[in-house]
């Protein structure tokens, strides 16, 4: 009997060693289990350190700098909506405007020959060897433009049929070779800056008015141009029967020339003018100037502008809408 309790007493002990080293056994395994894990996340944590793949750490903040250009949106909607500020008369037109819009015609009997360059018209008058009248349209574009300098080259015009002025016949004159389609309306082209120098586009014209008033009503036409999109113009000398002569040619000396100009505004033509004397203005303002296109043609005796429909030509000729010209 004695003998069976030690057995059993044996076999109990063993069970409680085996079911220790059981715990023990579990217990390194969930101690190393744990370890490994503390060690990959170690690294994974280690690896997203080094090499982010989200905005977390300081260097992700770099790789989403790109982004910042948006910054300059503000400015460029301030930048449309400073271009949105335009003159409350519009640009552009609504209707078609007719074919060589700006072309005169002559009413008086005087020699004519047209002749149609790339960047003017010009009616030549074969008698005072100087034009009748010069006819251009002036965009926008063309008045900004910069492309080309001054030719300064003035010669004969290839195109003109029998006499011609030559330079001889200005010098030592006190006169300008005064230009009536500027020079500096035509840098848009190199071809047509030299044609703006052929001398059936010139006319004697006094220094202090040639490089005085004359200059800037050039100026103002640029300026009309840009603000206005397009202008028709018309420019020449008021020819006269007591004209003097000069030079080896004979060529006519202008006692004064006009420019009228016309621009599109909406469905309505506005047109302004000028005859000024071929003297020194001094300090007297372009605006005084100013008349209709009316008193022009009864001076000129030309028909301007002929190409635009009767009613809308006598509107725009009768009087100056002020609000329409800026000076």
């Amino acid at each position: 009997m004695a003998k069976r309790k030690s057995i059993t007493k044996s076999k109990s002990r063993k069970k409680k060693k085996q079911a220790s080293s059981f715990v023990v056994a579990v217990r390194r395994v969930f101690i190393i289990v744990s370890v490994v894990l503390a060690c990959l996340i170690g690294v994974l944590y280690l690896y997203d350190y080094l090499y982010p793949t989200t905005g977390k750490h300081p260097v992700a903040k770099e790789q989403k700098k790109p982004a910042a250009p948006a910054k300059p949106a503000p400015a460029q909607k301030k930048k449309e909506e400073t271009s949105s500020i335009k003159p409350s008369r519009p640009k552009t037109t609504t209707f078609k405007v007719p074919a060589n819009a700006e072309i005169p015609r002559l009413q008086a009997k005087r020699p004519e020959q047209v002749i149609r360059h790339e960047g003017y018209t010009v009616s030549y008058n074969s008698d005072y060897k100087i034009a009748n009248w010069v006819a251009y349209e002036l965009t926008a574009e063309e008045a900004k433009s910069k492309k080309t300098e001054h030719s300064n080259k003035f010669v004969p015009d290839p195109m003109v049929k029998g006499a011609t002025a030559t330079n001889e016949d200005y010098t030592r004159t006190g006169y300008d070779r005064g230009h009536l389609a500027p020079a500096g309306d035509m840098k848009w082209s190199a071809k047509v800056m030299r044609e703006s120098f052929y001398l059936s586009n010139i006319c004697p014209q006094k220094p202090a008015l040639n490089r005085g008033i004359w200059k800037d009503l050039e100026e103002q036409s640029r300026l009309w141009a840009k603000d206005y999109g397009a202008l028709y113009i018309a420019i020449g000398p008021v020819m006269t029967d007591s004209m003097k002569r000069m030079g080896k040619n004979r060529i006519g000396v202008p006692d004064a020339f006009y420019k009228v100009i016309c621009y599109v505004s909406g469905t309505e033509y506005k047109a302004i003018a000028f005859i000024l004397e071929n003297r020194d203005y001094k300090k007297t303002s372009l605006k005084s100037m100013a008349i209709p296109v009316d008193s022009v043609e009864k001076v000129t005796g030309i028909d301007f502008f002929p190409a635009v429909p009767d009613d809308q030509e006598k509107q725009m000729e009768a009087k100056i809408d002020w609000d329409s010209w800026s000076f």
